[in-house]
């Protein structure tokens, strides 16, 4: 080995070694087989840390399965359908000044290269060669002949066949449904399309219309049950409001709205057209009628209305809604003469509709009172507001007030409400995203109604039972995320399926749509299977026919009449079913928790469609994102840390062991640079480690005499192996880094430091093998210079032996260790310089008190008063009566915190402290730097400050006599 770790040159040299052997390329055989795939990167940027964290936990997983003996399918495919790449190709062709700095800066294309990718293909091209560089560096153990792009003519049959049966099956259907859409692009947009906006949803919320001679003002709850308590209606006076002739079902009305809300209605499925403008001074002051009570409400001026938010203007609930309350109630004292209003506005009536066991008559004004809430600018207000709305929704039920809906439960009233309203005309329904969306082009996003779209209904309730059904079945990591899965399916409508721009498949029966990115990324798994034929030469394009998908994939029909078909041999067409047959279902499913509403949902609503049921996913793993010295990071603007520049930086598998272990599961990680220099000492640690193992040329065994140090090292060892595999198979693996490197390398210095050498050998063996996953190059030179000629990839992953298990040595070294620390502590306190060091072991009776403590537990729970029963009832502990109550209760704590377990040892084994610490007094007083003397508290033969009456099991007393200054 080299003198020193030098990370690039040890990469190189294994992924060419990897390369050469394709030691990960999978072929069917007679093993288990375990099939994992992770989300195929979008092809729009250079991949960064988000994506390094999910495919390294990807990598771990298949390098662990590998070598504990299963068959191993890790492939990869590249995204590249859709609307993003397109919009890119624009901005670069446009030398767009943010995406050119971006994208040459922070991406790291050369500035003489970036200019030439103004094409999606180009695109393509230039990011699929990139990305699969940037996984080998990092060291991916991916089976490379099996890669494609969205955009292969052979991928696009693959599709047609899937939306040729989904279509056959009636869950892709035609009609009018809101989707998110960008105005520009004339598009419906999804989440790989957006710029600003990812997690913003559709909601629909009810429209009451409020009139006013001939004009119809809308205003825009989420609430319907709340329109039975307005009081008046807010309009801003700084807005520009328009009127318009709004038809709908052939009926017509003259709505005023602000000229945001205009534009967003021009999206529905309403025919409107502008009249006028409409000054906001003419609208307030105004009495209006409610549609739904008949009362006449009066309209106010409000700066809190948002144009943009609804209709822009808001109707309010005083009673119920506290910044409502609080705007009324700053209008008290105001002057609106301006506006014609000249009637004292104490005079409006609050009026109560629900009943919430935590509120009285009316809950707002109560918790306004009650915070001491200034007004509408307090920030408590905020907070009063969650609290009411909250408490209403879950125990609120509708009064006598509202006539046939008296006692219905506030949580159950919406849909039922908007039904009826929209019967009798007072409401009608109006979508609104939950917050603003931007497009990859610039433009702000609507919610469009589209006519004639193609939808996959994922409202079926027929379909959404079969996913139920194989979610129930399924394993889901970590098992919290089973909630959000079950919420999300419960949650999803029918989604556009289809749109006019960008990459992809046409849909086969309308050629004139384009199957949209996510519609295309759902069952892609099983063409890593077909992707290997293709790959080998073996199918032609015009050779993949629906009969043929239906085949090898479904299993129906049947070989022969495929090959008449197609001209394929029947014996390839039976080979390419039999590798589907044996390598599907996926057994796991790894991804980023942003993926869970869409790619993750839609993975599974696809897979039921199609596959019978033995062919179902069996497993879904959930991890956090990533962000870079405490920033989110953005492809489009930053900032960013690409994969290949910080393996370029640090090296593969410093980059694979920070990534791993800075955070678990769906917690979000926090790329740091002082956290990652530190993982490179800790490397370094292990390589030195390794070295002068090695070199040392001690090759000990199990077989030879151990010492307690080394059955202790024996034991650990065991302990580490049993939690890296449990945490893995968690997919846990900061937790399975802790106890794999972090937690041993602290058990080996000590073993060390203890003059243990006999099992190093021993030691370097497993510990290579255990972090083979999250180290493999590192590990691979490691083996090869133990000696090894096959890889250690595909070595026996260490596999927990109980026999090797020694409490007895564990609880000695324990007591060791805390005795010298303990003796380190004093010292470090009363600065003190050591001439001697007296150690007093405990005296029998504690002893017994221990034994007997440990025999009444079995029994029932240890309690104060039983031991010292117990103990104050046997003649030979008699003389100790006035010890042995404070000694129970100082003990009884530590068994119930966890204490238990090494009194359980002590006890059982018969623990000789005296002859342990005796045997250990050469390394005390080496360490020390003094003599150390052993005596027994029952007959100590020197004790001048009584310390000995302290002694306990596993816890000597201490004297420490003080070196006289001569």
């Amino acid at each position: 080995m080299e003198q020193d770790y030098k990370p690039h040159e040890i990469e190189n040299k294994w992924q060419k070694k990897w390369n050469e052997s394709r030691i990960f390329q999978a072929e069917p055989d007679k093993r288990e087989k375990f099939f994992i795939t992770i989300p195929y990167p979008y092809l729009n940027g250079n991949l960064h840390a988000g994506h390094t964290r999910t495919f390294t936990i990807g990598d771990v997983v298949a390098r662990h399965k590998r070598m504990l003996g299963y068959n191993v399918l890790y492939p990869m495919g590249f995204h590249v359908t859709g609307t993003p790449i397109v919009g890119l190709a624009e901005l670069i062709a446009s030398r767009d000044p943010q995406t050119m700095d971006v994208y040459e800066r922070l991406h790291g294309i050369p500035g003489d290269i970036l200019p030439a990718l103004d094409t999606p293909e180009k695109i393509v091209d230039y990011f699929k060669v990139e990305a699969e560089k940037a996984m080998r560096m990092i060291g991916y153990s991916i089976d490379w002949r099996r890669k494609f792009t969205t955009t292969d003519p052979t991928y696009k049959k693959f599709i047609e066949w899937q939306y040729t049966r989904l279509e056959e099956k009636d869950l892709i259907v035609k009609g009018s449904h809101p989707v998110k859409w960008c105005p520009n692009d004339n598009n419906p947009v999804e989440d790989h399309d957006i710029l600003h906006g990812e997690e913003a949803t559709i909601v629909e919320y009810t429209l009451i219309k409020f009139r006013y001679r001939d004009l119809v003002l809308p205003c825009a709850t989420l609430r319907p049950e709340t329109t039975y308590g307005v009081t008046n209606l807010w309009v801003n006076p700084n807005v520009d409001y328009v009127k318009a002739r709004v038809e709908k079902d052939g009926n017509v009305e003259f709505w005023v709205v602000s000229r945001d809300a205009f534009r967003k209605l021009t999206f529905t499925d309403r025919t409107v057209e502008y009249v006028e403008d409409v000054p906001a001074k003419s609208i307030i002051g105004i009495k209006l009628t409610n549609p739904v009570t008949g009362d006449e409400v009066i309209s106010l001026p409000a700066s809190f209305v948002k144009p943009e938010n609804g209709s822009g203007i808001v109707m309010s609930v005083p009673a119920h809604a506290p910044f409502d309350y609080l705007a009324l109630r700053d209008l008290y004292d105001a002057d609106l003469s301006e506006y014609g209003i000249t009637e004292d506005l104490r005079k409006i009536e609050l009026i109560s509709l629900i009943q919430v066991p935590e509120f009285g008559e009316f809950p707002a004004k109560e918790i306004v009172e009650s915070m001491g809430i200034s007004d509408q600018k307090d920030p408590k207000a905020e907070e009063a507001t969650k609290i009411v709305y909250r408490r209403e929704f879950h125990g609120g039920v509708l009064k006598e007030l509202t006539g046939k809906y008296k006692g219905y439960p506030v949580s159950k009233i919406k849909d039922i409400l908007t039904r009826d309203f929209l019967a009798s005309n007072a409401g009608e329904t109006f979508y609104e995203f939950s917050e603003p969306v931007v497009c990859r082009c610039g433009t702000p996003c609507v919610v469009n109604m589209v006519k004639g779209q193609w939808f996959l209904n994922y409202s079926n309730p027929d379909w959404k039972a079969k996913v139920y059904k194989c979610l129930g079945q399924m394993r889901v990591i970590p098992t919290e995320y089973r909630v959000e899965f079950e919420n999300k399916i419960d949650w999803l409508k029918d989604k556009a399926c289809a749109r006019r721009k960008g990459l992809g498949t046409r849909l086969p029966f309308d050629k004139e749509w384009l199957i949209e990115s996510l519609g295309d990324s759902t069952i892609y798994m099983s063409y890593y299977i077909i992707a290997r034929f293709i790959e080998k030469g073996e199918l032609a394009l015009e050779q993949l026919t629906l009969s043929f998908f239906d085949y090898v994939l479904l299993g129906k029909g049947n070989s022969a009449a495929v090959s008449a078909e197609t001209g394929l041999k029947p014996e390839l067409i039976e080979e390419i079913r039999s590798h589907f047959n044996y390598w599907y279902p996926v057994d796991l499913r790894s991804s980023g928790k942003d993926l869970v509403p869409n790619h993750l949902l839609f993975f599974l609503f696809h897979h039921v469609a199609l596959f019978e049921e033995e062919k179902w996913p069996k497993a879904l793993a959930v991890n956090g994102f990533v962000s870079l010295e405490g920033q989110k990071m953005s492809k489009s603007k930053g900032p960013i840390l690409t994969l290949e520049s910080a393996v370029s930086s640090y090296g593969a598998d410093i980059t694979r062991m920070y990534i791993l272990s800075t955070a678990e599961q769906t917690q979000d990680a926090d790329w740091q640079k002082a956290g990652i220099d530190s993982a490179r000492r800790q490397v370094d640690r292990f390589y030195a480690f390794a070295k002068d193992v090695i070199e040392s040329g001690k090759r000990g065994t199990l077989s030879a005499e151990l010492k307690q140090i080394d059955r202790w090292m024996l034991s650990r060892m065991q302990n580490y192996i049993k939690e890296t595999n449990a945490a893995l198979d968690s997919i846990q693996t900061r937790e399975a880094i802790q106890n794999s490197f972090f937690l041993l390398i602290n058990d080996v210095r000590w073993y060390q430091r203890r003059g243990g050498e006999a099992l190093l050998y021993y030691v370097l063996d497993n510990w290579v093998r255990l972090m083979a996953p999250f180290t493999p190059h590192l590990c691979e030179e490691v083996w090869e210079a133990m000696g090894h000629e096959d890889p250690v990839s595909l070595a026996q992953y260490p596999l927990y032996n109980e026999d090797l298990i020694d409490n007895g040595a564990e609880l000695s070294e324990e007591a060791v260790k805390s005795t010298l620390n303990d003796i380190e502590e004093i010292i470090r306190v009363t600065k003190m310089t050591p001439q001697k060091v007296y150690l007093y072991t405990a005296p029998a009776w504690k002893a017994e008190a221990i034994r007997c403590a440990c025999g009444l537990q079995v029994e029932a729970p240890l309690e104060v008063g039983t031991l010292i029963k117990t103990l104050m009832a046997k003649p030979e502990l008699k003389r100790f009566g006035k010890e042995i109550p404070k000694f129970v209760q100082k003990i009884v704590p530590e068994f119930k915190s966890g204490g238990a377990e090494r009194y359980e040892t002590f006890a059982y084994l018969g623990l000789d402290e005296k002859d342990l610490l005796k045997e250990s007094a050469s390394f005390l007083e080496k360490e020390i730097g003094c003599p150390v003397e052993i005596q027994s508290a029952d007959s100590p033969e020197y004790d001048p400050q009584k310390k000995s009456r302290f002694a306990e099991p596993l816890r000597p007393a201490i004297y420490i006599e003080e070196k006289k200054e001569e």
